[in-house]
């Protein structure tokens, strides 16, 4: 009996503890212009790539979020804009038994570094059945990108208290 009650009290525990698993991954959204049309393959081109990052997170229940990558990759020559892609890789995430430091650390470090690959390989993708040269997109730190993004809060968090406790003369 004793044994019965140590693997209940066990069970129970298990169930509570941190929980993080990837549900499912989908393409949300994509886009991919040419603007220039058959002009971009008929001149030698000398591109320019800007890329954007962004991530954005729904909570769909309690244990249950939507996480998004948007990748947006300009590709121009001097002003001309060669192609334009925008991916929104998406995935839903468990993710429970976490105190709010490791979930915020969860939710926008590993979520979407778990996410970008596939966002990655869809670039890749549609920029060749695009006809133009691959264009594998480096890796992203996305730990880094989070401390940035904290320091840069907690920055502004400070000048706006600092700015409260000044008096004001006249």
């Amino acid at each position: 009996m004793t044994e019965e009650n140590v693997t209940g009290e066990a069970a129970a525990a298990s169930s509570e503890s941190p929980k993080f698993a990837l549900q499912r991954v989908y393409l949300k959204d994509i886009s991919f212009e040419t603007p220039m049309g058959p002009e971009a393959f008929h001149r030698e081109v000398k591109p320019q790539i800007a890329q954007e990052l962004a991530t954005k997170t729904n909570q769909l229940d309690e244990t249950h979020f939507e996480v998004i990558v948007t990748v947006t990759i300009t590709v121009k020559d001097g002003d001309d804009t060669v192609y334009l892609i925008e991916v929104h890789q998406a995935g839903i995430f468990l993710v429970k038994g976490l105190d709010k430091p490791q979930m915020t650390h969860v939710i926008n470090v590993l979520c979407p570094a778990t996410l970008f690959p596939y966002a990655r390989e869809v670039v890749d993708n549609i920029v060749i059945k695009g006809t133009f040269p691959a264009l594998m997109l480096p890796p992203v730190n996305f730990e880094a990108l989070f401390a940035q993004a904290v320091e840069q809060a907690q920055e502004k968090k400070r000048q706006e208290s600092e700015s409260d406790n000044k008096e004001v003369t006249h």
